[in-house]
């Protein structure tokens, strides 16, 4: 089975073999950075996302309760622009769809610095997306990583045709669809009520979780040691709620 897509058909051999000898020039070229999540210096103040995953994942989610009731936080943006050309020291990290009703600064009623945001189709995790989480842990020090699928989604939606009835796909798009093929399967043998693209939806955001959960060498290291927490949910764009799954 493939680890970055879940297909058991493809092949990641030579994808995995590339991405982590990838990985270790990164980190060997990082090396020499002052990284965000290591102690503070003695008599300097921790970092802003000092706080625990579990403070952080309250923290977006009340955020979003505010977002959902109409309520947000107001803010003067110009007053932090000096502070952020500075410095970033992010809350969360989201991987969330590309879709454009899904904006997770808003939904979650963040300010600009507060959330290390990676988007694609699907909410997927692939190589690319994976080595900036590694970067939002290592370098900026987050201590959340949370999926974000949302109801509606095209991407789960054109997997489901997929499945089902066989469709092709033009240009990249199947590779896309390879990685939410699973979800898709999963959800049709062991859903029990709803509609199968919700069902879909919320099993993909599950695999991504677990995905992430077991990504060596820094994500997966990062949350066994409890440095990191990491999470998900669905984002209601017709209610503006999310719900953890």
């Amino acid at each position: 089975m493939c680890d970055l897509c879940g297909d058991v058909e493809h092949d990641a051999n030579v994808s995995r073999r590339r991405f982590l000898g990838a990985g270790a020039v990164a980190l060997a070229t990082f090396g020499g950075a002052a990284w965000a999540a290591d102690p503070p210096k003695p008599g300097s103040p921790p970092p802003r996302n000092a706080i625990a995953p579990g403070d952080a994942l309250k923290r977006i989610m009340e955020g979003n309760a505010r977002y959902a009731a109409n309520n947000p936080t107001e803010r003067d943006f110009s007053a932090s622009r000096a502070q952020l050309a500075q410095s970033q020291y992010p809350i969360a990290s989201i991987l969330s769809c590309a879709d454009s009703r899904v904006v997770p600064d808003i939904v979650f009623d963040q300010s600009p610095g507060d959330l290390f945001v990676c988007r694609v189709a699907g909410n997927i995790v692939n190589p690319d997306l994976l080595a900036s989480f590694e970067y939002g842990q290592l370098v900026l020090g987050s201590p959340l990583i949370f999926v974000l699928g949302h109801s509606s989604c095209g991407a789960v939606d054109a997997a489901i045709k997929v499945v089902q009835t066989k469709a092709v796909l033009p240009g990249h798009l199947p590779e896309l669809i390879t990685a939410l093929k699973p979800a898709v399967i999963v959800a049709e043998k062991t859903a029990k009520g709803g509609n199968l693209l919700d069902n879909a939806i919320a099993e993909n955001v599950r695999r991504q979780v677990a995905r992430l959960k077991n990504s060596a060498p820094v994500v997966q290291k990062a949350y066994r040691d409890k440095k990191i927490d990491i999470a998900g949910g669905v984002y209601d764009i017709a209610t503006g709620k999310i719900t953890l799954v």
